[in-house]
């Protein structure tokens, strides 16, 4: 085909482009399914997107007691927070 590369640059080439072929459509094939896809309804409105918040007595593993010298350290830590 050219006669200034050999045989071996001449498959790796043809073997490039189709690679490179297959990926365009597949690209092609993949924003075409996703132009055409509508979300099911009661699918999205079956799930909540954020979930309810839980109360501390919700699960034992999900509380901690902190000791008074913890619970002032946190109150410290809390005050030098800037709320701006």
């Amino acid at each position: 085909m050219f006669p200034s590369i050999s045989l071996a640059q001449e498959i790796g080439l043809a073997v490039l482009f189709v690679a490179a072929l297959v990926w365009v459509a597949g690209l092609g094939h993949m924003l075409w399914d996703s132009r055409f896809h509508q979300p099911e309804t009661g699918a999205v409105e079956a799930l909540p997107m954020i979930p309810a918040q839980r109360t501390s007595a919700a699960h034992p593993m999900e509380s901690v007691q902190l000791t008074e010298a913890e619970e002032q350290a946190f109150a410290g830590l809390i005050r030098t927070i800037p709320l701006h």
